[in-house]
């Protein structure tokens, strides 16, 4: 959903990138600390950075002075919450911007606020709910990315609509012809979104369990969890 160079009005774009600057922030801290406590991280997190980069790259056209594609930032905030997601959705779109001329650097603000910030919290919270719930790890997996995917293409159509209201019916007129020329493309991509996300989190299970379990998102069972219980035990002791 990256909003193309010039296309929104100065004022616009100066407020969006006023809106999204405090998050930005507090992802640098927060991304700070988190290297610094487990430097481990840092595979992880590259990993995060270059599966949104990858697939919010790949745009197909839809409104115009805009596009439609996956943003990859559901995986990432699932991982690593979604203030540090804001950072790396930052450092995605601002690469994007500058090599592939997809995107632009005076409507940064605003596609940092739809792709890197109401995305990955939105989808969080799906995926947060869903655990609670007690849904299997895959089912909230899925959701967290769809719902991250599908918000951030909600929250551009807000930020066109505002821009350009619709001269008969207004910000809602508008707000209604962007969302659904968007849901056309927009709603299939991010099931399938949802879908990869879930086999990538099935390869990092495979292949980084102890890292997940450090994060919160997986769970030690069997002679794992039997382990842990024991040294903490001793520990007690």
């Amino acid at each position: 959903m990256h909003i193309a160079e010039g296309f929104l009005p100065p004022l616009h774009a100066a407020a969006w990138g006023v809106a999204s600057a405090p998050f930005v922030v507090h992802g640098v801290r927060a991304l700070t600390r988190e290297v610094k406590a487990n430097p481990e991280s840092t595979l992880l997190l590259g990993a995060s950075g270059a599966f949104t980069f990858v697939l919010s790259a790949l745009k197909i056209p839809s409104v115009t002075g805009s596009c439609s594609h996956p943003t990859g930032t559901g995986l990432g905030a699932i991982l690593f919450r979604p203030p540090i997601m804001a950072v790396l959705g930052t450092i995605t779109l601002l690469f994007q911007a500058l090599l592939l001329a997809h995107g632009g650097l005076t409507t940064l603000g605003a596609n940092v606020f739809s792709m890197a910030i109401a995305g990955p919290w939105a989808g969080y919270a799906a995926y947060r709910l869903l655990r609670t719930c007690g849904a299997p790890l895959m089912v909230t997996v899925f959701a967290g990315a769809f719902v991250a995917d599908l918000v951030t293409y909600c929250v551009t159509s807000v930020q066109l609509a505002l821009a350009f209201p619709d001269p008969a019916g207004g910000f809602p007129g508008a707000l209604e012809k962007f969302a659904g020329i968007f849901a056309l493309t927009q709603i299939p991509l991010a099931v399938s979104e949802g879908l990869l996300t879930v086999l990538v989190m099935r390869l990092l299970m495979q292949s980084s369990k102890s890292d997940l379990v450090r994060l919160g998102v997986a769970k030690l069972t069997g002679t794992g969890a039997a382990e842990q219980a024991a040294t903490r035990q001793g520990a007690a002791l």
